[in-house]
């Protein structure tokens, strides 16, 4: 009788510890290693506030209202510095120019382009998944991809991306501050563990999604 119940206590452990080793894989086919492959994806492409790099200093028609309100927003907020002069355009005409450069609280939060220091983006902080919502059929072997439907919250959110006047500008951090959206994501099963294939796209107001 006891070795009868030696075996199956044995028998459920071994089973249980199955269970957890396929829960616990990295490529298993599961909410869980979803999650955290988006996750990682967001962490390393965090929000940014243009599609691409920017250069300072930079000069600037003071009557483009479309391309100064989002700078002003920004020296508003202390991360640019901003000042005036006339332009010669002809030997007897001139404009008024602005010029913006980092301040020093821009260059702490500046970040440097890796493939060229001299440009960058001020990145704000970066989505996370809130909840899994679907995921389509795979045959769970490496290589084997699914689309995964989700909602998002937002995280590390700087200071200076939540002010009004910095999300009037720059539509795509108020989008991102409000949370809760919905995406949809390709993820590729790999030796290593399930990760984000999906195309680049600016929808997440980063550099390169």
């Amino acid at each position: 009788m006891k070795n009868s119940l030696h075996k199956t206590v044995a028998s459920v452990a071994i089973a249980s510890c199955m269970v957890l080793a396929v829960g616990c894989k990295k490529t298993a086919d599961n909410s869980l290693n979803y999650r955290t492959a988006i996750n990682d994806y967001y962490t390393a492409h965090p929000a940014c506030l243009w599609s691409t790099p920017q250069k300072f200093p930079m000069q600037i028609d003071t009557s483009d209202a479309e391309k100064t309100g989002g700078f002003d927003a920004l020296f508003n907020q202390g991360l640019l510095n901003r000042t005036t002069n006339e332009k010669k355009t002809m030997i007897v005409m001139s404009k008024q120019v602005t010029n913006y450069d980092l301040s020093d609280k821009g260059r702490a939060a500046w970040t440097a382009d890796t493939t060229d220091p001299s440009s960058g983006n001020f990145c704000y902080g970066h989505r996370n998944v809130s909840s899994i919502d679907s995921s389509t059929p795979n045959n769970g072997d490496v290589g084997s991809t699914t689309q995964v439907g989700y909602h998002w919250a937002f995280g590390d959110a700087a200071g200076w991306a939540k002010a009004a006047g910095v999300q009037s500008a720059f539509p795509a951090v108020a989008t991102n501050m409000a949370g809760n959206g919905a995406a949809t994501k390709t993820l590729t099963d790999t030796s290593s563990g399930w990760k984000v294939t999906s195309p680049a796209s600016a929808a997440d107001g980063s550099i390169v999604e």
